[in-house]
């Protein structure tokens, strides 16, 4: 009953219990990286499709096809769905954070995007004379369509299905 623990004992079972990384375990969390950075990539190709030119730009940008945010918190809501059941309440919180960020890259973002166009073009007929001719041009890819939306959200939940144990 009387137990002595030395140093390496402990030492021992704490190298044991933390061998384990906490990464590569993390189902959600490597699916919604996954999703994202694949996004990302898909980019490039979508880009080139529509405009017939490569923009490695694609990577760091925000907006266009798919939708990376929505590919993200679309993997993390299946993937925690898999992990801990569709009844946690981790599912339910990942749930309703896909939606308001889908929602949000295809309303309020979308609509931004649309006003900084009319704004950039608004500057552009502006004489020469005028304090604000020479501004630089505002970010005008930033939301998505609602296909854009939907494709990001389809390509999360394939990844969180295939990444699943």
């Amino acid at each position: 009953m009387n137990e002595v623990l030395t140093s390496a004992d402990v030492t021992a079972s704490t190298a044991s219990s933390l061998s384990p990384s906490v990464v590569p375990s993390n189902l959600p969390l490597i699916s919604a990286f996954l999703s994202f950075a694949l996004a990302q990539f898909l980019k490039i190709f979508t880009t080139w499709y529509k405009e017939k030119r490569w923009d490695s730009k694609r990577l760091l940008d925000s907006g266009g096809m798919p939708s990376s945010h929505s590919a993200t918190v679309s993997a993390l809501a299946v993937a925690i769905g898999f992990q801990e059941g569709t009844a946690s309440s981790s599912f339910a919180i990942a749930v309703i954070l896909a939606c308001i960020v889908m929602y949000d890259a295809s309303g309020v973002r979308l609509h931004a995007g649309r006003q900084a166009e009319l704004l950039n073009q608004i500057v552009c007929e502006l004489p020469q004379e005028h304090p604000l001719s020479s501004v630089r041009p505002l970010r005008d890819s930033l939301g998505h369509t609602p296909f854009q939306v939907v494709a990001g959200g389809l390509l999360g939940c394939i990844i969180a299905f295939l990444m699943r144990k």
